[in-house]
């Protein structure tokens, strides 16, 4: 294995092009950064960053099978995983310029089968900007587990969501679904006799010379396939089997950087599309995440250059999928690209383009550093827990290192599947320690200590976990298991209607960052700049969390009791802002 880890961070099929708008020192520059990420195991894939509409670099880092030894390389083909909805939403708008589709009828109109209750009030245009109010079935409890595996046909899948309730009225706001560009395939499907991914093929890759691109057939042969990887601590694991008919259009499509670079430069044509139709595809449409806004299968909004303030007008796309995850980012102003595609599932791809970026304008900016976690990990397989945390108290503070919650959680857990169920309850603590705000350490300490047989410290830190978390539904049934009293978190809260309303109105977390509290009969909802809206429910009077994510809300009252602050608890951070507005 030490031989491999050291494999695994030489670099492959190097092409740089150098031209005279183009610094060779920049090249470089890119080059070293993708290299330290490789270094530190945080990136394994392919790399493409083109310049005024010219390639300046691609590359291939680390393995695109492990257990082969085969290097990745600018031709590998990667699952893109949600940067297929940008082809699916092409292919719509395809349909829609030849006049067989429009964007604004039901889909009743050429689903029939579909639930008129439901259909009748959606569009094709409320599919394309995840404003439909369908619930997004990537998201439905146990549906890795019970679901990702199975085989299924289009119309059958559909079933799955169909019947389910809508979360918002259609066009009322921005809900990410995987469900809404599942429906537009079966759309492109029924409106043209042809499989989606005969469309693809016949209407974008061949017309592109898109050769290397296509629909991930888990049976077909397909040369240069990349395997889908999962960090493990700080080694790897094959990823978990998904059937491709799952994902569908949504993000099933494979292709590799240099067929992206291909795509990114029809865009700027009228090959596919006439311009009106063109206009509407990066039109922004509604707000989406942050101060971004979502068009039709793209993100588009201003992306950071390096560490500078300064940013640029951007359009792209992310997407993960059991193994790998993927960034395309374009920018029109200088025609610049960044495509990044990993099949070691996880990378800091955002971080990795904002660099880039940095490096093109010539900004400051980030090198990765090297991971505490790792480290920890690496001196207690070799010398044990007591020289492991030696070891990370030398090194936890220093700049050259980055201690992450979630990275800790994972070796903990690593070492409780190896048996070693002692170091990680020491591993989880040491979490606690450096994050005593985020629920989820205690959650996992709680779990290392019950499996030890420390039933009463297992409860006590259950307990701490659920007051930061009170949705940590897996907290109160571990409880239960433990013959602990749960009833003070099954009982209701009420909180008086006087008491909601002196609750509604804005409250600056940020600049240009505001989130809005309203007041809808008697349940309060929250929706941060750009964000969904989403129902927030009493834990006290005034303390109120989120069921969809790990987050709390705490309203802060003056000596007259006048509601004058907010603080937002979430991911082991605190963030107070204050009241601008009633």
């Amino acid at each position: 294995m030490k031989s491999f880890s050291k494999q695994i961070v030489l670099t492959f099929s190097i092409f740089l092009l150098y031209n005279t708008n183009f610094a060779q020192n920049k090249v470089e520059q890119i080059n070293e950064l993708i290299s330290v990420y490789a270094e530190y195991g945080k990136f394994n894939g392919s790399v493409l960053v083109a310049d005024h509409g010219k390639v300046i670099y691609k590359k291939g880092f680390g393995m695109a099978n492990m257990e082969w030894e085969i290097p990745n390389q600018p031709n590998t083909k990667h699952r893109l995983g949600s940067i297929t909805k940008q082809f699916t939403a092409m292919l719509i708008l395809q349909l829609a310029a030849d006049g067989t589709l429009d964007l604004q009828s039901p889909i009743t109109t050429y689903l029939p089968d579909y639930p008129k209750d439901k259909g009748d009030k959606i569009t094709a245009h409320h599919l394309l900007t995840h404003t439909s109010g369908i619930p997004n079935y990537t998201a439905f409890p146990r549906f890795f587990q019970d679901e990702s595996r199975n085989p299924y046909t289009p119309d059958e899948f559909v079933e799955k969501f169909a019947d389910k309730d809508l979360e918002f009225t259609p066009g009322d706001r921005f809900n990410y679904s995987n469900s809404g560009y599942f429906l537009l395939g079966v759309i492109i499907e029924k409106l043209t006799g042809k499989t989606y991914e005969q469309m693809l093929n016949s209407h974008i890759f061949t017309p592109l010379n898109m050769h290397d691109s296509g629909y991930d057939n888990h049976a077909d042969i397909i040369k240069n396939r990349a395997t889908g990887y999962e960090k493990n601590g700080n080694s790897y694991i094959n990823s978990r089997y998904l059937d491709m008919s799952i994902p569908y259009a949504a993000g099933s499509l494979y292709s590799t950087v240099e067929d992206l670079y291909l795509w990114d430069q029809a865009l700027y044509t009228n090959k596919l599309l006439p311009q009106k139709y063109m206009d509407m595809y990066f039109k922004p449409q509604i707000s989406a995440w942050g101060n971004n806004h979502y068009a039709y299968g793209w993100g588009v909004g201003y992306e950071k250059i390096g560490k500078s303030t300064d940013s640029i007008y951007t359009i792209g796309h992310g997407g993960g999928i059991n193994g790998f995850n993927t960034n395309i980012s374009r920018a029109l102003s200088d025609k610049s690209l960044v495509v990044l595609l990993s099949n070691a599932g996880g990378a800091p791809l955002n971080q990795m383009t904002q660099a880039i970026r940095g490096i093109m304008h010539g900004k400051a900016y980030s090198l990765p550093k090297k991971s505490v976690a790792n480290a920890l990990l690496a001196v207690i397989n070799d010398k044990g827990i007591d020289a492991g945390i030696t070891y990370y108290n030398t090194i936890k503070d220093s700049e050259d290192y980055e201690l992450i919650e979630g990275e800790m959680n994972a070796i903990g857990y690593q070492l409780m599947q190896s048996e070693k169920v002692d170091e990680a309850a020491k591993v989880f603590k040491l979490n606690i320690e450096a994050f005593p705000k985020s629920s989820n350490v205690y959650d996992s300490y709680a779990e290392a200590l019950m499996t030890l047989g420390k039933n009463d410290l297992a409860i006590a830190n259950y307990r701490k976990s659920i007051d930061l978390n009170p949705n940590n539904q897996n907290g109160i049934d571990f409880l239960k298991k433990l013959g602990a009293d749960v009833s003070e978190y099954e009982k209701e809260i009420v909180v008086p209607e006087a008491v909601l309303e002196t609750y509604v109105g804005k409250f600056e977390l940020a600049p240009n960052f505001v989130l809005t509290i309203r007041k809808e009969g008697s349940q309060l909802k929250a929706q941060a700049t750009g964000q969904p809206e989403f129902d927030i429910f009493p834990k006290t009077q005034n303390v109120f969390y989120l069921k969809v994510v790990n987050a709390q809300l705490t309203f802060n009252k003056n000596d007259v009791d006048d509601v004058v602050s907010i603080t937002l608890l979430q991911g082991g951070r605190e963030t107070t802002g204050k009241r601008i507005e009633e």
